[in-house]
């Protein structure tokens, strides 16, 4: 299970302190998923000698409009092995689930929480994950964290209809903000997620960069079409 985080300068805790962090509560990997604009610097293969955890190069694109997010997605596909899009209202929603080049729809429902069956089944069909993040869950009180719990059942079951994939996190912005894989499914299990689709939520992390790294090979052309090296030689 991995867990996707925010890391200085765009969070609190370095990249490194995440990753222990992270490790000693059991997770396989980190995701760094740093906003565009605020980039960490970070030698992941380091961080994850030393901690025995993958680290997984990220960026959560962070825009004020369509014309300018596809901009920074196109340029981070190259070097970024996930990508993410800062969701939250209609237009960066429905942006992101219509380009199959974005993989994950980070938090829909943060502002206004415009998500709905068309724009879930264009995820499905795009094959961008949905983000259910528990960052509010955990972190607001009273009627904020009341209306966070309706708005992603309400998000569970547009996702559910449309049988899109998606990803779990606790969106932490500080080592702090990091809790257990087993925490985090009791908080899913509370608000009315079934405890495997939390846990396979944090797993999709996981797969999700393998994929994209095999995809960055030499050995891959397209899917289901690889460089046999034997063959070549």
């Amino acid at each position: 299970m991995y867990e996707a985080v925010h890391a200085r300068p765009d969070g609190a805790s370095t990249v490194a302190r995440q990753a222990l962090t992270a490790a000693d509560y059991g997770y396989d990997g980190i995701v760094v998923r740093n906003h565009v604009d605020e980039r960490a610097t970070y030698d992941a293969e380091t961080v994850a000698g030393e901690y025995g955890i993958d680290v997984v190069t990220g960026v959560e694109v962070r825009a004020d409009a369509p014309a300018q997010a596809s901009g920074h997605v196109g340029n981070a596909r190259s070097s970024q092995t996930i990508v993410a899009v800062h969701g939250g209202d209609a237009e960066m929603n429905r942006f992101a689930v219509e380009q199959p080049t974005v993989d994950v729809l980070a938090h829909p429902m943060r502002a206004d929480g415009d998500f709905n069956h068309v724009l879930a089944a264009a995820a499905a069909e795009n094959g961008v994950r949905v983000e259910f993040s528990l960052a509010r869950v955990l972190r607001e009180e009273g009627g904020r964290r009341v209306r966070t719990i309706q708005a992603l059942r309400k998000l569970r079951e547009l996702v559910a209809d449309a049988d899109a994939p998606y990803v779990v996190s606790a969106d932490p912005f500080s080592h702090l903000q990091i809790r257990a894989p087993r925490e985090l499914v009791a908080v899913g299990e509370t608000i009315g997620f079934d405890a495997d689709a939390v846990r396979d939520g944090l797993a999709e992390w996981g797969r999700l960069a393998e994929r994209n790294r095999d995809r960055r090979s030499d050995a891959f052309v397209e899917p289901g079409v690889r460089i046999d090296e034997t063959d070549e030689e």
